[in-house]
């Protein structure tokens, strides 16, 4: 008969708390280490970090609390009981970025290809309802092979509580996915019913269908890329707010956009000491936005001039480039900008511009961001695909969104302002608290030859000279109906202000409506145009 030793049970097991720590310890560096150093070099490879890797960039140093780090599934069959590695493929937890809590999940694509089992959707569900509860936001580091086929229905069953969670917590905390990977099928669902997204090219796709299938179905050959990579979903579909080269640089932009948002919706943004003083002139205005309405300009040069230290961050930079959508911050204060493009299609309102600007309304109403709305825009885009496409739902949107929102909001009117674009566009008549102009503001119906040509049809077709008529009409319309105090003599502009002054009465008509408080009616949600 042998006599163990006292740190070993009969059952060779540690009988006491040294070696019960010392076991923990090894099942620890276990699930740290991941599933081996050959598939950690295959993710590599590929140009991809790991899961912990991404995360130690995403959180401030030595701030990340692992939640269920010792979970494993519980499935049988296909092989599943002889593989039951710690975490199942999902780190989940929270920690602080710039010292504010922020909670995460990231997929191990090491471990089942990051596919989505009943465990790993329990560990998700978790940590999305801790964060509802703690009022912090959520960044999810998606890099999943979607449903784990093996577990069947359980599966799927995982991805509708993430769904449901992602609902339940749009407008009350910030959601923020972050593509890393292959994002396909039903899972593609969760990153476009949160706050934004950001990809990363040639290592993240998103698709419903893949490139096999749509083959089979359409006939149509196209690389996963081409399909649904990041140069897509940030150009053509919409999908992605962000797109970057390499994943370091796009978690470090994920930082910059928490610093700009608030914890919850009860919340306000974070403000910051700002050296760029308030009453700035910025001379530069004058000579910046011709006064002729027919040429271009970049706006981009205009917001860079207004905002403290030139600084802005642009959300769709991409996508629909009439509308410019951006946080920046005035005298330290996050607002948000919402302004016409006339490098991009002369400024006009079309459909995906409504689309973009209306979700980001949204989205500042939702967080108590201030909005700030530069106006230069000659109406929305005619044209029979505009038209069939919707264009009247889809700028409907956008018209909800602004006589919607109760955060604090300021119009400004650089030039032109024509039509229903005009009213669009956060005018006084839906709502707006304050709107000024710049003396080189045009605000009309309709641009004043198309005024002219419809008003004075009979006088220049019977005219001796009809085109003398038509630019002496012109002239007279312009001169009854489109001077630029116009609309301040009817009290639908504030004041019209020297250019040079704007930035310092900006901050100033922010700071006034700084506690603003508005109430809707009571109502259990509206019903937006879809």
């Amino acid at each position: 008969m042998t006599v163990l030793d006292e740190t070993e049970s009969l059952a060779g097991e540690p009988a006491d708390a040294r070696g019960r720590v010392a076991e923990l310890q090894a099942i620890r560096a276990e699930a740290l280490r991941g599933p081996s150093d050959k598939a950690t070099a295959a993710q590599h490879a590929k140009g991809k970090l790991t899961s912990r890797e991404r995360i130690e960039l995403l959180l401030d140093e030595g701030s990340f609390n692992e939640v269920e780090q010792l979970r494993r599934h519980r499935a049988t069959g296909f092989g599943l009981e002889a593989k039951k590695p710690y975490t199942d493929g999902v780190i989940t937890g929270w920690g602080t970025v710039e010292g504010r809590t922020v909670f995460v999940y990231a997929h191990d694509f090491r471990i089942f290809g990051g596919a989505l089992g009943e465990a790993h959707a329990t560990k998700i569900h978790k940590i999305m309802d801790m964060a509802i509860a703690a009022g912090a936001p959520l960044v999810s580091l998606n890099d999943g092979a979607g449903a784990r086929i093996q577990e069947g229905v359980s599966a799927l069953a995982g991805y509708g509580g993430i769904f449901q969670r992602n609902t339940r917590a749009s407008g009350v905390i910030p959601q923020i996915s972050v593509m890393l990977g292959p994002c396909a099928g039903g899972a593609a669902y969760s990153p476009a019913l949160t706050d934004f997204v950001f990809m990363v090219r040639e290592t993240s796709q998103m698709f419903i269908t893949g490139p096999d299938v749509v083959k089979a179905v359409t006939g149509e050959e196209i690389t996963q890329n081409g399909l649904g990579g990041a140069d897509v979903h940030a150009e053509t579909s919409g999908v992605a707010h962000f797109a970057y080269d390499d994943e370091e640089t796009c978690i470090a932009e994920v930082r910059y956009l928490l610093s700009m948002l608030p914890q919850n919706n009860r919340e306000n943004p974070p403000a910051t000491e700002s050296e760029d003083p308030a009453d700035r002139r910025s001379d530069v205005l004058l000579d910046l936005v011709p006064a002729d309405g027919s040429r271009p300009y970049d706006m981009t040069k205009v917001i860079e001039e207004l905002v403290d230290d030139g600084d802005y961050l642009e959300i769709h930079e991409r996508w629909a480039r009439n509308i410019i959508c951006a946080l920046a911050r005035l005298d330290g204060q996050v607002v948000g900008i919402v302004a016409n493009q006339p490098q991009a299609l002369a400024g006009v309102l079309d459909i995906e511009a409504s689309e973009k600007a209306a979700r980001f309304v949204q989205m500042c109403d939702a967080f108590n961001i201030p909005i700030v709305t530069l106006l230069d825009v000659p109406g929305f885009l005619p044209g029979v695909d505009q038209e069939h496409g919707g264009i009247i739902r889809h700028g409907a949107k956008l018209l909800y969104a602004y006589c919607n929102a109760t955060v604090p909001r300021i119009s400004l009117i650089l030039r032109k302002a024509y039509g229903g674009a005009y009213i669009v566009m956060d005018s006084q008549s839906i709502g707006a608290d304050l709107t000024y102009a710049w003396p080189t503001n045009e605000i009309a119906v309709m641009g004043a030859e198309g005024a002219a040509n419809v008003i004075f049809r009979r006088q220049i077709a019977e005219a001796e000279d009809p085109e003398a008529m038509r630019v002496r009409m012109v002239k007279e319309y312009k001169a009854e109906l489109m001077h630029p105090y116009y609309a301040a003599e009817r009290g639908l502009v504030d004041d019209v202000i020297d250019p040079v002054e704007t930035r310092e009465i900006l901050i100033r008509s922010l700071a006034m409506l700084r506690n603003k408080h508005a109430d809707l009616p009571s109502r259990k949600h509206g019903n937006p145009p879809q």
